[in-house]
């Protein structure tokens, strides 16, 4: 008969309980990159209230870029404030998705009716496929091309992220499709309300196409708002759809990748591969705050301070993101990367000024 005393996994050694002290001093690597996010994300919130045409999220890139490329900078980033900036990257990222869920309602996606919905699937479906073919016609390495496919047809940065965690994609190799996202992002700030009058819009039109063809959530607030409240708020139901379609999306990328992991490695056939799971957690957290949020059990006061919350999370991620990317290298290795994206946002442009000329004509 086993003793009270003896381990009860059989190994010889006593079972000893993690305390508290030891899990705050294995967090403490993690202080001063986590550090520096919180300063970027104040810097960037600031910013946007100054300057309400700056999205916050699009600061926070830039501010991770100049970051890690400023000589007396560049250091600290590499060494201590790594593990923190790599954490805020990835899991910071997740919880922010999760978060962004709480903008959505079932019920704001219905009103749109189905005809609607299914024109915006479409170039959303059109988007993700063209793109993906010229990442891989530009000859882009790895998971470059569905990265920034996923990021171009859905929602920007959050989006990369999402799809990089299904795929187990490395963290370094997210760096330049999120730079690319971001830029032609910023680049649709400038360029579409310009475009408004040369190609007849009217308000509400304007927001469509906005909010069926811009990236990020606050680059179409960013874009939407110069031609009024009207064409902001058609804009952010038109993006919001776009968004409820990163759930089957990472979803069925998770499923491939599955079958990715099955096949035997020929470098260890004998050891046993993790494998991704079927819908990842972060993704089931994303529809359970649609839910919550269509169920009508969140106040307005709770949605701005989820909302607080989400720009916390993605800001630190994007910062921790563009800490990572390197001017020189992007340079070099990026020209190819700069000129498909490019090609895919005008794509996405053209397929989302076909799409509100089509519902117009309805």
């Amino acid at each position: 008969m086993r003793s009270p005393t003896a381990p009860a996994t059989g190994t010889g050694a006593e079972y000893q309980p993690r305390s508290p002290l030891s899990f705050i001093r294995k967090q403490l690597p993690l202080l001063p990159g986590l550090a520096a996010c919180a300063a970027a994300v104040s810097l960037s919130l600031l910013l946007h209230s100054i300057f309400p045409f700056i999205p916050a999220m699009t600061s926070a890139v830039a501010l991770g870029i100049l970051a890690g490329n400023l000589p007396f900078i560049h250091r600290p980033i590499e060494g201590p404030m790594k593990p923190g900036l790599t954490f805020a990257g990835k899991r910071l990222m997740r919880a922010g998705i999760v978060v962004l869920g709480l903008k959505l309602s079932v019920i704001d996606i219905m009103q749109l009716g189905w005809v609607t919905f299914g024109i915006i699937a479409l170039v959303v479906l059109l988007t993700f496929v063209g793109t993906y073919f010229l990442g891989k016609l530009f000859r882009l390495p790895g998971d470059t091309p569905l990265l920034i496919a996923t990021g171009f047809s859905i929602c920007g940065a959050s989006a990369i992220g999402a799809m990089a965690a299904a795929r187990g994609t490395k963290h370094e190799d997210t760096v330049l499709p999120v730079a690319l996202v971001t830029l032609c992002g910023t680049l649709a700030i400038g360029v579409l309300p310009l475009l408004m009058l040369p190609l007849n819009l009217d308000a509400v039109t304007f927001g469509q196409w906005v909010g069926i063809s811009v990236h990020d959530v606050g680059q179409v607030v960013a874009a939407a708002q110069v031609a009024g409240g009207g064409a902001l708020a058609v804009a952010l139901v038109f993006k919001l759809t776009r968004v409820v379609l990163l759930a089957p999306i990472v979803s069925l990328a998770a499923l491939v990748s599955r079958r990715r992991f099955q096949i035997p490695d020929a470098e260890s056939p004998g050891e046993k591969q993790k494998m991704p799971p079927v819908i990842p957690l972060f993704v089931v957290g994303f529809l359970a705050m649609i839910l919550i949020r269509s169920l009508g059990w969140v106040s307005p006061d709770m949605l701005q301070a989820a909302g607080l919350v989400q720009d916390i999370f993605l800001g630190s991620a994007l910062f921790g993101l563009g800490a990572s990317v390197k001017l020189g290298q992007l340079l070099t290795s990026g020209l190819r990367g700069a000129s498909m994206a490019l090609c895919a946002w005008f794509l996405i442009a053209a397929l989302g000024y076909g799409a509100v000329r089509f519902l117009g004509a309805m």
